[in-house]
């Protein structure tokens, strides 16, 4: 069995995919790079299978009629045979010191006695243009160089989340929870991250900044205005996280605590794209979702609503809609993100 699987989504990424599949072949044979071709209309299929014929123990090329980023990452799930099991986007790539690093843990966490469900580390935004560049750490909240529990999490910070670069999670958790992402949906990397985690136990730390998450091309689909173009998707994203888990029933008050500030950020972050729009009838789906929150559970309505970040964006009228833009301007300056 292969240490760990790396899923690759491609959809027309001839011009930079291969960056990020040179940047995963120093794993050797302990990795399983499946490349999905998600109905590539460029010469995107031909360099997934250059790449499966020159390493043929160590790429796949996995070839599908288009259904999405989701679905890319599903084809993966669906083929992976290694223990442990990663995205990475292909306008993306990993840093290799850090890279050798990891596998290295992993394979310490691959006997029966240390395996754990999730495995983290840092990510860099690599912003085009920026002048300084954000890592997300987590060494504030999590223990280090041990598994641990959510007992042993310290309180995450406003911003501060796990993402799906950041994360790692067992093969078997994914196939066992029965995670299946929608097709034709961007922003599925949200729920990839969420809905998993309510069955995660034991978790380990690797504090090196691993994943280098590219933010920069003009038709990325995290570029605000193209998000606000999509903002349906964003939303159905959104509406998703909030029904695949029950989050008063989650025992653990960390881990609950941690998944109601996931939520939050997210619906923070829906709510003020429909803002920012300008439109009324983007207003007005803002009122709906917010609606479709209370509908579905009022304490978790309350919870997100009357919230610091609930209420910045909550505010009436559109002198109050200002003071939302501008609290979620600052924000993009502290956090790096879009």
């Amino acid at each position: 069995m292969k240490l760990l699987s790396v899923v690759i989504p491609c959809y027309n990424s001839q011009d930079y995919m291969s960056y990020c599949i040179e940047s995963l072949l120093p794993g050797g044979d302990d990795v399983e790079i499946l490349i999905v071709n998600d109905g590539s209309v460029d010469h995107t299929a031909a360099i997934a299978d250059e790449y499966a014929s020159k390493y043929p123990n160590m790429v796949k090329a996995i070839h599908q009629e288009n259904g999405g980023h989701g679905e890319a990452v599903n084809a993966g799930i669906r083929h992976a045979s290694g223990l442990y099991f990663k995205v990475v986007d292909s306008d993306d790539w990993v840093d290799i010191r850090a890279y050798l690093k990891v596998l290295t843990t992993l394979r310490e966490l691959s006997t029966d006695d240390n395996m754990v469900d999730m495995v983290i580390s840092n990510f860099v935004y690599e912003k085009e243009g920026a002048k300084y560049k954000k890592i997300m750490k987590y060494d504030n909240v999590l223990p280090q160089d041990v598994i641990f529990g959510w007992d042993d999490i310290k309180q995450f910070r406003k911003g501060q989340y796990i993402l799906m670069h950041s994360v790692i999670y067992r093969t078997q958790l994914l196939k066992d929870c029965g995670l299946e992402l929608p097709k034709y949906t961007f922003y599925v990397d949200n729920l990839y991250v969420y809905a998993p985690v309510e069955h995660v136990k034991r978790i380990y730390y690797v504090n090196v900044d691993l994943y280098r998450y590219f933010i920069g091309r003009e038709d990325q689909s995290v570029q605000e205005n193209i998000m606000i173009k999509r903002i349906d998707q964003q939303i159905k994203v959104n509406k998703l996280m909030i029904d695949c888990v029950d989050i008063d029933s989650i025992q653990n008050e960390n881990l609950r605590h941690y998944m109601l500030r996931h939520l939050e950020i997210v619906t923070v972050v829906s709510s003020i794209l429909l803002i920012r729009s300008g439109t009324a009838e983007n207003l007005q789906k803002k009122t709906e979702l917010w609606k479709y929150i209370k509908d579905k559970d009022t304490r978790l309505y309350r919870s997100l609503k009357y919230g610091i970040m609930g209420n910045l964006i909550n505010l009436p009228g559109s002198a109050g809609r200002k003071v939302s833009v501008g609290a979620y301007k600052i924000s993009q300056k502290l956090v790096g993100f879009n």
